[in-house]
């Protein structure tokens, strides 16, 4: 790092920083990119951190969260680079001489990867509390310098809902942010393109993540808020003739949060990051995204062991698991080679009007599982069949029937204005309180420790609102943000106990998608898609949001399939995790040997697959496209699933360009009965792939034939 006449860089060779200190020295984010074309961009206007609090607005009224009257009287303090092993981090600490506020903003960034993480500290020196509204995560700005490169920009989010995740939109930005020309003396806007997350899912309606990518050069910027709440929002909008990105979790406009801010107490804001392509388009600006999310989670041998997983529910047994159900389809799992066995919902539920009222005590049911061994019985023959056992909880809840709902306090769960939160039947535990926490602790050491599952599916299945007030001034929002970071400390117990489990991330299929959760836990759920065809365009997007290892897609072969169908649904998740499932006991010997070839050749490729980056050779799935193709690029080889769904032409041209120039063999990887015809071109990098029928889906592996080719 050096320094010189107010200015001062941090980074390494793939992300270069400078910040420059104005005469009265306020701090400003002039550039961040490569460091081979650093320069000072003259439209960086905003402070490093935005801060709203009762007293203290903007200077520019509007729906924006930027321009804030705090966040401009920030003046630097000091700064510090130190590094890490393969992290650098610069900490840059301001101070607000009228209220004595200080801000502490830690940069961090992976050695060799794109990808800059924020966050911000607050801490109160004044005399006077100091009550909070909205605090930036990160603030960058200009990501597109004045009209023309604003004019070539699209913003990218991703649309997400229930059985439909994970659907990437682009759209010009001067659909939400049109010219200002001719008479305008003061061109600054009031709103502009924002999104917001709400309630306990993170994910429900958009992930919490976007992007900005010129449509000319292929520059492309993709964040990402690192929250594992509703409580998020990001905004990017024109602020001086530039583009700007803005990214916060909860505020008070937006989720009914406000955090008082004592004298000498302290605030630190969920994480957020950025990720950089200065040409590669949104492809390079997810690969990047990849290699920070392996750089920036907890460590656990399944993140390259991938073993294959079958759970008893999708198209399946559907919550209704029993003794006698379940055996045929644990030898049928074990012949088809799974190497993990969950029973998902139900296993709890007796004969007492159904268990969505009464969950909560997570204890067998013994109408379900009869004889003297009980549940027992079926993990045991699961072990005997080389498999690891596995259960699916939803900890969070308590039914209001369940007896739990009784012998825990009322402080134990969400309440506002003293009365318990009620949705659907259902109480929302608070995981700050002792009492919620060691009752689910002694849930999960039994269930692992003393029962042996080495797999636990934690579910979510309702939204209980803006949160909870715990004691007398909470906000609602402030509750929910405090239960938030505690189910992550609770999270880091139980694997920090229990280092060997496998914890799937679940919340009504991909309802609770995000950073925070992942970089913790091992699987993520894509989606409760019960339609092979719909399911295509989730598996190709998943990787934009996990990491192909922890993207969990449901492969449900049904007897009443056709081959092909068989071969498509198979390949979904071929490129991801498998979580196979669908009514195996019940296939022709044909459909069963297409499973079969499916679980081989994906054990076959996926020690590949952790240290692979995705691209997508069709551009980002659109929910209709009739052809998908998802890519997965390593340092040899790259893997492509290619999708075929009913009503367009039998051919496609596939764009790869990092083999531009390569001369490369195609190999068939599955299904090996695939009357696919490809021919791969060089010079422009693309492949030509014929699929005669619809719908049908193949695996290929594209390599290098020359050895010393890229």
């Amino acid at each position: 790092m050096t320094k010189e006449q107010g200015t001062f860089r941090w980074g390494h060779e793939a992300l270069h920083l400078e910040i420059v200190l104005d005469g009265d020295g306020s701090p400003r984010l002039t550039h961040l990119g490569l460091p081979s074309e650093a320069r000072r961009i003259p439209g960086a206007s905003l402070p490093l951190v935005e801060v709203t609090a009762a007293g203290h607005g903007r200077v520019w009224s509007g729906n924006r969260l930027v321009g804030t009257a705090l966040g401009g009287r920030l003046r630097h303090r000091t700064h510090r680079a130190t590094r890490d092993g393969d992290w650098h981090t610069l900490t840059v600490q301001l101070a607000d001489p009228a209220t004595g506020l200080v801000a502490e903003v830690t940069y961090r960034s992976p050695d060799g990867v794109p990808v800059l993480r924020s966050e911000v500290v607050l801490r109160n020196e004044g005399d006077a509390t100091l009550h909070l509204e909205s605090v930036s995560s990160l603030v960058v700005g200009p990501l597109a310098d004045g009209p023309e490169a604003i004019d070539a920009a699209d913003l990218l989010w991703a649309e997400n809902d229930w059985l439909t995740e994970c659907r990437w939109q682009r759209q010009p930005m001067r659909l939400t942010t049109p010219v200002h020309s001719g008479r305008v003396s003061n061109g600054h806007g009031k709103a502009g393109f924002a999104l917001n997350g709400q309630g306990t899912w993170s994910s429900c309606g958009r992930l919490p993540m976007g992007g900005l990518t010129d449509r000319r050069t292929g520059r492309t910027w993709v964040w990402q808020i690192e929250h594992n709440g509703g409580g998020w929002r990001w905004e990017c909008e024109e602020h001086d003739k530039a583009a700007y990105a803005a990214l916060f979790g909860p505020t008070d406009t937006h989720h009914g949060w406000r955090h008082s801010l004592e004298p000498g107490a302290s605030f630190r804001t969920v994480p957020a990051a950025l990720s950089f392509s200065a040409d590669g388009g949104p492809d390079e600006a997810f690969a990047a995204l990849t290699r920070y999310r392996r750089a920036a989670r907890r460590p656990h041998a399944d993140h390259l062991r991938l073993p294959v997983i079958f759970n008893d529910y999708m198209n399946c047994l559907m919550g209704d698991p029993t003794t006698e159900k379940l055996l045929p389809h644990i030898d049928a799992a074990a012949e088809a080679g799974a190497e993990y066995f969950v029973i998902d919902a139900g296993w709890y539920d007796g004969e007492n009007g159904g268990w969505w009222d009464s969950v909560g005590a997570w204890e067998p049911a013994a109408s379900r599982f009869p004889g003297e061994r009980g549940i027992h019985e079926v993990l045991d023959r699961i072990r005997e069949r080389g498999m690891v056992p596995g259960l699916w909880l939803e900890p969070e809840v308590i039914g209001v029937r369940s007896p739990m709902a009784k012998s825990l306090p009322d402080e134990a769960f969400f309440r506002r204005d003293g009365v318990r939160v009620t949705e659907t039947g259902r109480h929302h535990l608070d995981l700050r309180h002792p009492a919620a926490r060691a009752h689910l602790d002694q849930v999960v050491d039994r269930l692992v420790g003393e029962w042996g599952v080495g797999y636990l599916k934690l579910d979510h299945n309702i939204d209980p609102g803006s949160g909870t007030s715990a004691h007398p001034g909470e906000t609602p929002g402030a509750g929910l943000l405090g239960h938030n970071r505690a189910q992550l400390d609770w999270l880091d117990g139980i694997l920090d106990r229990h280092p060997h489990l496998v914890v799937e991330n679940c919340s009504s299929g991909g309802m609770r998608w995000d950073d925070a959760l992942l970089s913790r836990l091992q699987l993520q759920s894509t989606s409760d898609q019960q339609n092979l065809h719909l399911y295509a365009p989730i598996a190709a997007s998943a990787p934009t949001a996990v990491t192909p290892e922890q993207g969990a897609v449901w492969a449900y072969p049904q007897p009443e399939d056709s081959p092909d169908e068989v071969a498509f649904t198979m390949a979904n998740a071929l490129l991801g995790r498998i979580h196979l499932s669908g009514r195996i006991p019940e296939l022709e010997p044909e459909a069963r040997a297409l499973v079969h070839e499916a679980v081989a050749a994906y054990k076959a490729i996926r020690a590949d697959l952790p240290h692979a980056v995705p691209s997508w050779p069709l551009g980002l799935p659109g929910w209709d496209d009739p052809w998908i193709a998802l890519a997965l690029r390593g340092p040899d080889t790259t893997y492509l699933t290619v999708w075929r769904r009913p009503g367009t032409d039998d051919s496609a041209t596939l764009h790869l360009p990092h083999l531009r120039e390569t001369a490369a063999g195609v190999d068939l990887l599955y299904p090996s009965v695939s009357r696919a015809v490809s021919a791969w071109t060089p010079d422009t990098a693309e492949l030509s792939l014929t699929l005669p029928t619809a719908p049908s889906a193949v695996l290929l592996r594209i390599t290098p034939t020359d050895p010393g080719a890229p």
